[in-house]
């Protein structure tokens, strides 16, 4: 393993102590595990975005009722 030097700030560093209190971890340890973690999320493709409301029926707006009868029943 390299050895390396970050900087937190106070309120980040209580947190990470008391993190590493409850789960009976080094606060190097915990540091390792999001900085994996967030790699790998890197490496994921993007999630695209769902298209709100989208149907795919020019006339939902227009058979409002009938749509969510359909949806949630009668």
């Amino acid at each position: 393993m390299k050895k390396t030097t970050i900087y937190l700030d106070d309120a980040t560093d209580s947190r990470l102590a008391e993190m590493s209190r409850r789960r009976g971890r080094s606060r190097a340890a915990l540091i390792r595990d999001a900085v994996e973690r967030m790699i790998v999320d890197d490496d994921r493709p993007p999630r695209r975005p769902r298209p709100l409301g989208a149907s795919g029926h020019p006339d939902t707006s227009e058979r409002v009722d009938e749509v969510l009868a359909e949806g949630f029943g009668e």
